[in-house]
């Protein structure tokens, strides 16, 4: 019984292991500079050695996501001549003609498209922010 178990185990189909996908976001809203919002700055903040790499992670994750932005938008402004107009232009133009989905950050955190300065900005929501 034991080895007809075990020749049945062997006989199935090994099933590939796929990598936990990234959780990403599209969600970019506007950056509004009278809105008194607080700009998160993705400085890394090393507070303990043996959790240095968790530490590091977030602010990482936010400095690439802004890079890839700003290199598309780059790219933008040598082929039109301009940057994007508009938060719409940039949505259109931008984020979805190059499929571009940003990595989801951490609760409390939003991506938002500063127009007049053509950045990418991470704000802490307005309901995350302590009184």
């Amino acid at each position: 019984m034991a080895l007809a178990a075990i020749l049945l185990l062997g006989c199935v189909e090994s099933q590939p292991l796929s990598a936990p996908k990234q959780k990403s976001t599209d969600k970019i809203g506007e950056f509004d500079p009278n809105a008194d919002a607080e700009v998160v700055k993705p400085a890394v903040k090393i507070t303990n050695p043996i959790t240095a790499p968790l530490e590091a992670y977030q602010p990482m994750v936010q400095q690439l996501a802004a890079l890839g932005i700003e290199h598309a938008v780059n790219l933008f402004n040598a082929s039109e001549g301009r940057y994007p107009d508009s938060y719409d232009e940039f949505m259109t133009r931008i984020i979805q003609e190059n499929s571009i989905h940003l990595p989801a950050l951490s609760p409390g955190l939003e991506y938002q498209y500063d127009v007049e300065n053509h950045k990418l900005l991470v704000i802490k929501a307005a309901e995350a922010k302590s009184p």
